[in-house]
């Protein structure tokens, strides 16, 4: 729009509490709240346009999002500005002026998403809300051997929840995504992180990932179970969806 500019944020939340990162008209959102902040410092109402949907309980690292404005307000007032009206579980972590074409989900490239499970016998209260507890011993190995099975073009259909894309629609890419890396990792202290990196995600797609990896590890399913559960594009035949606590966006490629 001419005469506008176009605010790039990065921004970090604790989803918790939230209905999710998209404004909806009942629950606590993340988009909502940051467009109000931003109506507060701009007396504009205007979109903040993010580079894609969390889910209830999902928590991102650096999530990036844009809006348009004619404020003069500079970049840094941005920052400290919303940051002042926001609450202490959503921070803005970077302001700059974008292109007037760029668009933080439109533009994005790919997305990283970590997951991270706690396999000790008790969780430490201090953990629970970001990370799932799975106290049960798992085949790391086994799981990676798996997960490498995702690189590549495949439709995910399989790990698609309800409601993730207008069925109907006879163009588009469907349930077809690109997943660039996988990784799955054990630290010291217990805890298995998986990381993946994809041009896209549907609704769920990481947790669906993530809960029937979890039977590979159990060793219920071999990695030939799960390279069948992925060609099937039949959701009924993977595994459960892994709670939202342990899920974190980490970054967003452009």
């Amino acid at each position: 729009m001419s005469g506008y500019r176009n605010i790039r944020c990065v921004i970090a939340f604790d989803g918790t509490r939230f209905a999710g990162w998209q404004k909806q008209r009942t629950g606590l959102t993340i988009q909502g709240l940051l467009e109000d902040a931003v109506a507060t410092m701009t007396g504009e109402q205007t979109v903040v346009h993010g580079a894609g949907r969390t889910d209830a309980g999902v928590h991102a690292l650096a999530m990036t999002a844009n809006f348009q404005t004619a404020s003069n307000i500079p970049c840094t007032g941005f920052m400290k500005g919303l940051n002042s009206i926001l609450p202490d579980d959503i921070r803005v972590l970077e302001t700059c002026e974008a292109r007037a074409d760029f668009h933080a989900r439109r533009s994005a490239r790919a997305k990283t998403y970590i997951y991270t499970i706690n396999t000790s016998p008790v969780q430490m209260p201090t953990s629970r809300l970001y990370a799932a507890h799975f106290p049960r011993k798992l085949d790391a190995l086994a799981m990676k051997n798996a997960a490498d099975l995702l690189v590549g073009v495949h439709d995910f259909s399989s790990f698609e929840a309800t409601g993730s894309r207008d069925r109907t629609q006879k163009k588009g890419r469907g349930a077809v995504r690109e997943i660039l890396g996988v990784a799955i990792n054990v630290s010291e202290d217990g805890h298995l992180h998986f990381e993946i990196t994809g041009n896209g995600f549907l609704r769920h797609m990481v947790r669906n990932i993530v809960g029937t990896l979890l039977e590979v590890g159990e060793l219920k399913k071999t990695k030939n179970d799960f390279a069948q559960i992925l060609a099937a594009q039949n959701r009924a035949r993977a595994g459960p969806t892994a709670p939202a606590c342990g899920l974190f966006l980490k970054e967003v490629l452009y």
